[in-house]
């Protein structure tokens, strides 16, 4: 016999309108919550096992977005109802199915009542989607992350106009969602978001890791990649890229037969605490403090060594610090590739966009990337062996290591705060069983 649902829950809860001296005032853990109701066929009840915590959603305590409703966007958890007219081949498929989520959700799937926080997305109909969502300028044919990120109406859970996983329950559509393999634990199946996000740097194509044929014709190699900050983001970009950087050299040395050519560059974290870059000492990045940058001349501005300035091809900027984007323009090379990852409440007192113009930077915006992807490289031992090309897939991430502390969902304001701290890693909430 299913156990009945209940009709409130708790849920941490922002009220934009607050504008605290302390950010953690500006939301409160209500304990009656109403239950998320499954708007359409469309749509799955799921039950929240574990939530993380990332820096979007301290920023989003300052006011960021201007949020108001239930926060967070990183979970994992399981399916437990469908609404009343969905089939049963639907129900076959998705009940009890553990889940994580792609946190954008198209106007394609809203309705009269999609758990959205503000009146103004009720008024669209289930039938309508703007001209992303129905591919009418065949965006999708050569770029399908369009749909995926980019409806100009969406909503974006815990971010914009949409309840969040810091919560019991929580609804998203069925198109959102992503079985997670058994042989995940919880506590690793929640990294899939933030890891996701680091993977859209592949996807994007934005870093390439080239290697000589052996033909004889002159190659640089590969870009040179510079990663800015040791935080949560930055860590797991160094985990994607130091992977793609190995297989691109382990290739390049198959197909020379050890005769030489040129391999490609190992990318490069700088960061500020030691601790925090041993985390990624076997991934394949090289490690440098970001204070290796400068030189060590006393003057009112700190310089840039020349030694690293206008040295990198590509330079990722995942700081999480609105000046974190000066010293990125300052490493990248005339015509290199910015690539912004930062998203910062606060502004850059008195930033200076010459250096992008006089220096041809070509600077691009990088958010949420797959999911999928992201839960093939947690997935058990799956993807380990030799791949077709013959080269030797490293073995499955393991993201234990980043996780600082759990909290319950009643403790979220001390999860929060853990959070906040300059030498965390990564805090998640458990929801009750």
């Amino acid at each position: 016999m299913t156990t009945p649902l209940p009709t409130t829950m708790q849920a941490f809860v922002i009220d934009p309108k607050n504008h605290e001296d302390n950010p953690l005032d500006n939301g409160a853990l209500i304990t009656n919550h109403p239950l998320p109701t499954i708007p359409n066929e469309k749509y799955a009840l799921v039950k929240i096992l574990r939530a993380g915590i990332c820096n979007t959603d301290l920023e989003i305590l300052q006011g960021y977005m201007g949020f108001g409703g239930i926060l967070g966007h990183e979970f994992v958890g399981k399916v437990i109802q469908l609404h009343p007219t969905a089939s049963q081949s639907l129900h076959d498929q998705w009940i009890g199915q553990r889940v994580c989520g792609d946190i954008n959700i198209g106007c394609c799937n809203f309705s009269s009542d999609n758990n959205s926080t503000e009146s103004s997305n009720n008024d669209t109909s289930s039938t309508s989607s703007c001209r992303v969502c129905n591919n009418k300028f065949n965006y999708n044919q050569s770029n399908p992350q369009m749909s995926r990120n980019h409806c100009p109406n969406r909503t974006v859970i815990g971010i914009l106009n949409q309840n969040g996983t810091f919560a019991e329950y929580m609804t998203l559509p069925l198109s959102n969602l992503h079985v997670v393999h058994e042989s995940i634990p919880d506590e690793i199946a929640v990294f899939a978001e933030p890891l996701a996000a680091a993977c859209r740097v592949v996807e994007q194509g934005l870093v390439q890791f080239r290697y000589s044929d052996g033909g004889g014709e002159e190659c640089r190699g590969g870009d040179r990649v510079a990663i800015l900050g040791d935080g949560k983001l930055g860590l797991c970009i160094a985990e994607i890229l130091g992977r793609e950087y190995l297989l691109a050299q382990q290739k390049q040395q198959e197909q020379q037969n050890g005769s030489g050519g040129i391999a490609p560059h190992a990318p490069i974290l700088f960061g500020k605490h030691e601790h925090k870059l041993d985390l990624v000492s076997d991934s394949g990045v090289q490690r440098r403090l970001v204070k290796e940058c400068y030189t060590d001349e006393m003057t009112q501005e700190e310089v840039v060594s020349p030694h690293h300035a206008n040295q990198y091809d590509v330079v990722i900027d995942s700081t999480g610090n609105p000046n974190g984007l000066t010293l990125a323009m300052t490493l990248c090379r005339p015509m290199g590739r910015l690539v912004l990852k930062s998203t910062c409440a606060a502004g850059v007192k008195g930033f200076n966009s010459a250096p992008i113009v006089i220096d041809e930077l070509n600077v691009v915006g990088s958010r949420c990337g797959p999911i999928d992807r992201a839960l093939e490289l947690l997935e058990g031992n799956s993807t380990e062996g030799v791949a077709e090309n013959g080269v030797v897939v490293s073995a499955p991430l393991r993201m234990e290591k980043y996780i600082t502390e759990s909290f319950p969902l009643s403790r979220v304001r001390d999860a929060l705060e853990c959070a906040a701290k300059k030498s965390t890693m990564k805090v998640q909430l458990v929801m009750a069983d």
